[in-house]
């Protein structure tokens, strides 16, 4: 038992998100995880309402277990700063950087780090982007910046496919991304108090790891460690490690990559609160190392600080 031994920890879940469902699941998981180390939690639901609702549960730490918008954007990391309550997870700035893939994916090329060329479009010209736009051509990955789990994500191959594409990214936060499609492995590495903890190589049963393919069990085969030559696996570790520090991240990071046959590791984003559940990777990967889950929630815990 560490220094929040005694003290009442809100998990805070569920929220407002396209993530809320998973959010819930992470919440919960990690709360039981928690309780059974003999900590004092409280799972709160997030909602407009949460400065209140924290305030009456006299919360002097909260583990964050939200997810995509309101959670991991760094909004519920600015109200923890206003009100003084230590958090886990990184802080206001690292946080709204890792949700944004625009100003992260140009803060990863500054530091060196392989990124597939993209364009960017603005969300009320979806329906105005052709193949003549990409210099790349096709196939291509249509995204939104501004969500995670692969929410509005499509891989399209056809020139037919890509008007409907990027209609339904442009349904979610942020501007259009348009990235050429890089081929290889998808590999996902943990980082933890800034050292890797390793990396996982995932085989979706779908064309990709898709929001399904991640949280539905039965769907995709995880290898651990990542089937890769050691060359590739240390240089794709490392790379995961720039990118948590580039963007001033605290805890726990999930960096995830497309590496090439020649070792070359494209990354995609790195998601600043991963997902806990009996299907995430950083509990996986956490356990390929000896830590239990029970033993990574509290570790988490006992970093929780206040980042400002």
């Amino acid at each position: 038992m560490g220094r929040f031994s005694g003290k009442k920890v809100a998990v805070l879940y569920g929220g407002r998100s396209s993530e809320r469902e998973v959010s819930l699941k992470t919440g919960k998981g990690c709360a039981e995880a928690l309780r059974a180390k003999g900590y004092q939690t409280a799972l709160v639901d997030v909602d407009l309402d949460v400065a209140e609702r924290l305030r009456e549960a006299k919360t002097e730490a909260a583990f964050i277990a939200l997810h995509g918008r309101w959670g991991e954007d760094g909004c519920i990391q600015g109200l923890l700063e206003a009100m003084g309550i230590p958090y886990t997870g990184s802080g206001v700035l690292a946080s709204a950087l890792g949700m944004d893939k625009v100003f992260s994916k140009l803060l990863f090329k500054d530091h060196g780090l392989s990124v597939s060329e993209y364009r960017v479009f603005p969300r009320d010209q979806a329906s105005l982007v052709t193949v003549a736009d990409l210099p790349f051509g096709l196939p291509a990955v249509v995204k939104p910046a501004g969500e995670g789990s692969s929410v509005g994500v499509h891989i399209v191959k056809e020139p037919g496919a890509l008007r409907e594409a990027c209609l339904d990214a442009a349904g979610y936060k942020g501007d259009l991304i348009v990235e050429k499609y890089v081929k290889g492995h998808e590999i996902q590495v943990a980082v933890l108090d800034d050292r890797s903890l390793g990396a996982i190589e995932v085989v979706p049963a779908r064309e990709f790891y898709d929001y399904a393919a991640k949280y539905t069990a039965g769907t995709t085969q995880y290898f651990y460690p990542a089937r890769l030559p050691a060359p590739h696996l240390e240089r794709v570790c490392r790379a995961a490690e720039v990118a948590h520090r580039a963007l001033g991240c605290s805890g726990v990071t999930r960096t995830d990559f497309i590496v090439t046959g020649a070792g070359e590791p494209y990354i995609l984003e790195v998601n600043t609160l991963p997902g806990m559940t009996a299907t995430s990777l950083v509990p996986k990967i956490a356990a390929g190392n000896g830590i239990s889950f029970a033993d990574l929630c509290e570790r988490l815990l006992e970093g929780a600080a206040l980042k400002a």
